[in-house]
């Protein structure tokens, strides 16, 4: 255990405002593991997941080795962080970096990673093993699940992807996932086919001095199929020209939005980095949801950024904005410090392709205001 200079600093900082039984902890870097590190704080202040973990660390019995697994490196470093007797410090995530690479060849190496492909990583392996624990605990008890952890629900998929197989609803699902609806009219019978699909993330596109309420209204704009992409209308049992868009049918609790700063681009035939300015609220109102949707035009607040420094995609660094009880803290891994709730426009992108800000937003967090316990 390391007392980084900045934690001293950040206890005068705060002084008798630091709120009580919470920890601010910086992460050691293992050689350029910013990308894990980053994500980690947002899902540390990401307050019903953490309690989740902290309940299955609680939960679970010790583990040999050979059982260890991703979830029980998370909600044993969770753990750490949280029975602390210093309000912060620095702690090595080593085991839990380990069990990454272990887990996933991708981020073996020392190079730059991708910090929502890990997210996504980890969101999917959370689900799998979570999925796997309830299988098992459904074999040996007959039929019931166990209590408080999982419960079946046919209605929704399982899987982060949207394929189908009998679901469990497990607590990562209940925290992140939403449900898209896939809505095509047929243009010359005007029947509408709706296929749902599960999302525990957004993926959006984004554009120059936009917001992120226009991003996801693009992201629901109606887009025609025809020439070569025709859509085949079972009604008129033939390929017809038909209009397609995307909507949320359920909102979720937590709403994790990637913004799409790396596009492939043809003529350089690789990777750059978008800039652009995308203003995000620290309160969003989600403007593309079905109109039966439960909870339509759903509030968020905004929680946790994680910020991509640098000008290309194969290099640079990655640190996070944190909202913890009402103060704005920024996590550059081992460091640690407290910052006006100003600061975060900062993040949003620069208005010129080549500017000096390469600070930008790439994974925001939201937390329903409604399902706010």
């Amino acid at each position: 255990m390391v007392m980084g200079a900045s934690g001293s600093k950040l206890e005068k900082a705060l002084g008798d405002q630091f709120p009580e039984g919470e920890r601010y902890f910086g992460l050691e870097n293992f050689g350029n593991t910013c990308y894990c590190n980053s994500v980690l704080q947002a899902l540390y202040f990401c307050v019903p997941f953490r309690d989740q973990l902290l309940e299955h660390c609680g939960q679970s019995k010790p583990v040999a080795e050979a059982e260890e697994n991703l979830l029980t490196c998370l909600s044993e470093l969770f753990s750490q962080i949280n029975s602390q007797k210093k309000k912060t410090g620095v702690i090595a995530p080593k085991r839990f970096v380990q069990r990454v690479k272990k887990q996933n060849e991708l981020f073996r190496s020392y190079m730059h990673q991708d910090a929502h492909e890990f997210l996504n990583f980890l969101l999917n392996e959370l689900v799998d093993i979570l999925e796997r624990e309830a299988k098992a605990a459904k074999s040996n008890s007959g039929c019931e699940t166990s209590p408080g952890k999982v419960v079946g629900n046919g209605s929704v998929s399982g899987l982060a992807n949207g394929t189908h197989k009998e679901a469990v609803v497990t607590w990562v699902h209940k925290i992140f996932q939403g449900i898209l609806t896939n809505e095509t009219r047929c243009l010359r019978c005007e029947t509408i086919t709706a296929r749902d699909e599960t999302f525990l993330d957004l993926s959006l596109d984004i554009e120059q001095n936009s917001s992120i309420t226009s991003c996801l209204r693009n992201f629901s704009s109606t887009e025609t199929l025809n020439a070569e992409d025709k859509f085949f209308c079972d009604k008129c049992c033939s390929l017809q020209e038909a209009q397609k868009r995307m909507k949320i049918k359920s909102a979720p609790r937590i709403l994790a939005l990637h913004l799409k700063r790396f596009k492939y681009i043809e003529q350089l035939g690789r990777y750059k980095k978008l800039s652009y300015r995308v203003v995000f609220p620290l309160e969003l109102k989600l403007c593309n949801t079905t109109d039966d949707a439960p909870g339509s035009e759903a509030e968020y607040s905004l929680f946790a950024v994680v910020v991509h420094v640098g000008s290309g995609p194969n290099h640079g660094h990655y640190v996070s904005l944190v909202k913890s009880h009402n103060h704005w803290l920024f996590f550059d891994d081992e460091n640690v410090e407290i910052i006006d709730e100003s600061i975060v426009q900062t993040f949003f992108g620069s208005t010129q392709e080549y500017s000096n800000n390469t600070d930008h937003g790439y994974i925001l967090f939201y937390e329903s205001l409604e399902q706010k316990s």
